[in-house]
């Protein structure tokens, strides 16, 4: 069958309430009590084969760590070389199908996400990640579904974009998939990110290698059903679960490594760049690098912000999924005209904070994700008692008696280079920093000097000549830039997501840039009436 095929026209899936009474609020409950009800044995996927290594790790919700939700089965180096292998097989079928076939299946993963799976996929991630219902839906559901739709749409029009031919000619672009396989790696925050790295570059034609965290493995199990059941064949996508030394060991020393898809920390986006880079005589083909990293997210208000809009910012931006957000605010600059307001406003709003686990929809913070992170924030908590710099104005307290609870923390600083304004916590405390009202431009120079990231960040001001001056000085602090907002909550489609220096690539997800990253271009020159001869008209005699 030929044809200029045109995909439908995406529109960002619709937030869903979850109000009580409402369909999709019992829906969700009853997911979350079936989830709850057994225990999963969930097996990597290579090949379309369920394989099971027999050496397990138990997975537990963040809030409620002694309630067992199933077991995942570790993979070791031979599953990493199974997982390439299977890849590579699927490629030439993959690769060689009409493009609108690739369309229909991401597109069939989107409505089953929407309709059948929204519950289930929420449900999971509630359970694994501890995210509130809210949060679970904006995620879970409405941004993996717009990734999907949004992405289709972007592909056709790649696909779509092609030269100009002059007379006797015809130029064309083939858009090839990268020559080898992709490693995506995927971190516990996003299930939407989890699931877009690997389909975006399936969608072009690649074929991957699928390695999310640890602690996201009960929802990305759900992600690869959804995928199954929307028909990627066997091959394209292998969904397995080493550690990260292990799978840097066989993937980074592959002949046929085209390129990783990463969203993590900067640690160790820097050390796989390392491990690529000294390998790089090993590769058929230079690898293509995309990653999104870390965040030290700012809030700056001018003089003329307004305090409930600044206080709202504040309180959504840091501490939203427990600040477990590569977006989330993490400092703030309010001038000292202001400060009274906001801290007195801030500090009421947080009393009415319900901190607890997901299944009781009135908590707005739950859990931080393990252990590791749980002690990793509190030593940040406890060193600012001891500070002088340093006052903790609210929160400051915690709890791993049940869950990986810790109240959302404000840290008040007098040295605007104290660690929690430089360094990524990646929890639920924001530290601030008042200026002097009089002082906004010099405050920008400050914000920009103090942190290696430059992921996202929002100005408040009522001056159209702050907001003016403030968006251009720190136009390389932030890759999301956000006026009279909270620096969170990028739409696909509407914003598309990534920031430079320390915090990545900038290869912004959720737009036509992120896909081309995954294809390589061959230009096609067909000319018609050829010349037969060497000679050129200027050779002539007059």
């Amino acid at each position: 069958m030929n044809g200029f095929f045109k995909v439908p026209v995406p529109v960002n899936e619709p937030v869903l309430n979850y109000a009580p009474g409402s369909s999709e609020r019992k829906a969700l409950k009853d997911a979350i009590q079936d989830a709850r009800s057994k225990q999963l044995d969930i097996p990597m996927y290579i090949g379309g084969n369920e394989i099971r290594s027999g050496k397990t790790s138990e997975l537990r919700p963040p809030h409620d760590h002694r309630h067992v939700l199933g077991q995942f089965h570790i993979s070791d180096a031979s599953h990493v070389t199974d997982a390439i292998n299977a890849a590579l097989a699927a490629k030439p079928k993959w690769e060689a199908l009409n493009w609108e076939q690739r369309a229909a299946i991401f597109l069939k993963a989107a409505d089953l996400i929407a309709g059948p799976y929204r519950a289930k996929l929420n449900a999971a991630t509630m359970l694994g990640q501890s995210k509130n219902a809210f949060q679970a839906e904006i995620d879970s559901a409405c941004e993996i579904i717009d990734f999907l739709r949004f992405n289709v749409f972007f592909m056709s029009q790649i696909y779509g974009d092609q030269p100009q031919s002059a007379k006797g000619l015809w130029n064309r672009i083939e858009y090839r998939p990268l020559e080898g396989f992709i490693y995506a790696l995927t971190p516990f925050n996003f299930t939407a990110i989890a699931g877009n790295l690997p389909s975006s570059a399936a969608m072009m034609g690649n074929v991957v290698v699928w390695k999310p965290s640890n602690t996201q493995v009960y929802s990305a199990n759900v992600l690869m059903e959804v995928f199954q059941q929307a028909g990627v064949p066997a091959g394209v996508i292998n969904l397995i679960y080493p550690s990260g030394p292990v799978a840097a060991g066989v993937i980074f020393n592959h002949a046929d490594f085209a390129g990783i898809h990463y969203t993590g920390s900067t640690a160790v986006f820097l050390d796989i760049w390392k491990s690529i880079g000294n390998n790089i005589h090993k590769f058929k083909t230079y690898p293509r690098i995309v990653g999104e990293t870390g965040g030290k997210d700012f809030i700056i208000a001018h003089n003329s912000a307004d305090v409930d809009t600044l206080v709202t910012a504040m309180v959504r931006g840091s501490f939203e999924y427990q600040g477990q957000k590569c977006s989330a605010a993490s400092r703030a600059y309010v001038p000292g005209n202001l400060w009274d307001e906001v801290k007195s406003k801030m500090i009421k709003e947080m009393a009415s904070f319900k901190v607890g686990p997901v299944e009781d929809f009135r908590n707005f913070v739950n859990a931080v994700i393990d252990e590791k992170s749980f002690d990793k924030i509190v030593k940040y908590i406890e060193d600012a008692k001891q500070d002088p710099s340093c006052e903790i104005i609210s929160g400051g307290t915690y709890d791993k008696s049940t869950g990986w609870f810790i109240t959302p923390t404000i840290i008040v600083t007098s040295n605007p280079k104290y660690t929690t304004m430089c360094e990524e916590l990646f929890g639920p405390v924001l530290t601030v920093y008042v200026y002097d009202a009089e002082q906004f431009e010099e405050t920008l120079d400050l914000l920009n000097s103090t942190s290696d990231y430059a992921l996202t960040g929002a100005v408040l001001s009522q001056d159209r000549y702050a907001i003016e001056l403030a968006t251009w000085k720190l136009r390389n602090a932030a890759g999301n830039f956000y006026i009279n907002d909270k620096p969170t909550g990028a739409v696909v489609g509407q914003q598309p997501f990534g920031g430079a220096r320390a915090s990545g690539t900038n290869d912004k997800a959720g737009a036509l840039i992120n896909l081309m990253r995954w294809v390589s271009m061959r230009t096609i020159k067909e000319t018609f009436v050829p010349p037969t001869t060497y000679a050129y008209d200027f050779m002539k005699e007059a």
